[in-house]
């Protein structure tokens, strides 16, 4: 694959994952709040907190850690997972009247789980930047860290690489926890019902 069209498919699925994971979802929560459906609210608010990793993973790449490709595709994995897995949520948006809010949201969900589907699977060849300090320096890796450097020019240019980076892992350490503290002890209790979440 040539680099130029590798940095335009970077810069695509960059574009994508704003409108797909930051964007509809922020406006489909505004929307569920409005019109106050408890189910949908609850189920954005979950995946909020799972794709957090998304937000992780930037500072990951700001940083130059070849982990942020392991972050980029856990993430990937997890949020359609989580949109999906709840018994008690699927149940009360399916039992939800019909309506232009009930039918954007299962249309985003139906999307965003796809797009990550796909987006595990194309990232599959890129696992080897994460692993080899060699392939991680070549074009072919470091051309995902663009996107993640020009949000950090917008959003944090007072700072240096190295303290987001830093910033990313302490956010990795605190979501992993977490996330094993849900695996481990909360989903043997309440199982796959979000009634607690």
């Amino acid at each position: 694959m040539s680099p130029e069209l590798l940095r335009s498919l970077v810069w695509t699925d960059f574009r994508l994952a704003l409108l797909f994971a930051v964007f509809i979802p922020l406006v489909l929560l505004i929307w569920a709040f409005m019109k106050k459906s408890e189910a949908i609210q609850r189920l954005l608010i979950i995946y909020w907190r799972v794709s957090s990793l998304l937000a992780v993973t930037v500072y990951l790449f700001i940083g130059n850690l070849p982990i942020s490709f392991v972050a980029g595709i856990l993430a990937s994995i997890l949020i359609p997972i989580s949109l999906w897995f709840w018994v008690d949520l699927n149940e009360e948006i399916d039992d939800l009247s019909p309506s232009s809010m009930k039918l954007s949201f299962t249309a985003w969900r139906w999307a965003i789980s796809v797009y990550s589907v796909v987006g595990v699977l194309t990232s599959l060849p890129f696992l080897q930047c994460s692993v080899s300090t060699t392939a991680y320096a070549t074009p072919f890796c470091q051309v995902w860290r663009e996107p993640s450097l020009l949000f950090k020019e917008y959003f944090h240019a007072g700072y240096t690489p190295q303290f987001l980076g830093f910033l990313g892992i302490v956010g990795l350490v605190i979501y992993v926890l977490y996330l094993g503290y849900f695996v481990l002890v909360r989903l043997g209790k309440q199982g796959r019902s979000a009634a607690h979440n």
